[in-house]
């Protein structure tokens, strides 16, 4: 059974664990604290300590690079899932570098500004210091008052891809392509904390995340 380790909040654990959902095998988690990673340093043989990764057997896959996408291929090939489709190639890969860099960037912000609600009191310290480390003491006091600046500017980053299904049931074509699932999992930890709901005006996107939710393989994907 494949493993995933992960934590839950993490838009890219969350797209692979979309990805699993939607390939309809039994797969395990094992979530760990944001603050932790032993286990991923362990089980890779101290060459990677970043969620997500997964454990098929006694094979371990993770990323090479920052938008390598190893995990997402691996699954693509091993369940035939037509998420790498040749026709998309170059596209998807300028679609995910703009999805893990500007849009994460907003909806993690926007998402952290509430960790006091799901990370552990007991993890408090470590996850500001990991934080405040990485960008800048008082960071999350800071992104906490720039909340409606990051809104609008999610909402004005999420306009293309509304565009993109006023014309198609998914982003590329008729069939949901790896870029959906890299969205899926970017929204999905904005709206991790509960706190916010996808804007009211982006009408095809709130459909395509509803159907993103619950859209199960077909038996021949193209």
């Amino acid at each position: 059974m494949i493993e995933l380790i992960q934590f839950p909040w993490s838009p890219f654990c969350i797209v692979q664990r979309r990805i699993l959902e939607f390939a309809g095998v039994r797969f395990k988690i094992t979530n760990i604290p944001p603050t932790d990673p032993s286990l991923v340093w362990k089980l890779t043989r101290q060459r990677y300590y970043s969620v997500p990764i997964i454990k098929d057997g006694r094979e371990v896959v993770f990323e090479t690079d920052e938008f390598s996408q190893v995990i997402a291929k691996y699954l693509d090939a091993k369940f035939q899932l037509g998420l790498f489709p040749p026709q998309w190639e170059g596209v998807q890969d300028l679609l995910w570098r703009y999805l893990e860099s500007d849009v994460e960037g907003r909806c993690f912000k926007l998402n952290d500004i509430h960790f006091e609600e799901f990370v552990p009191r007991k993890e408090w310290l470590l996850f500001v210091r990991h934080k405040e480390r990485k960008f800048g003491r008082g960071c999350i006091d800071h992104w906490r008052g720039q909340q409606p600046s990051l809104l609008a500017e999610l909402e004005e980053l999420l306009a293309p891809f509304e565009a993109m299904l006023a014309t198609r049931p998914f982003l590329l074509d008729q069939q949901p392509r790896f870029v959906d699932f890299d969205l899926v999992g970017m929204l999905g930890n904005f709206l991790f904390s509960g706190h916010y709901q996808l804007p009211a005006a982006l009408n095809h996107l709130r459909d395509w995340h509803g159907r993103m939710l619950a859209i199960q393989r077909s038996a021949s994907p193209v």
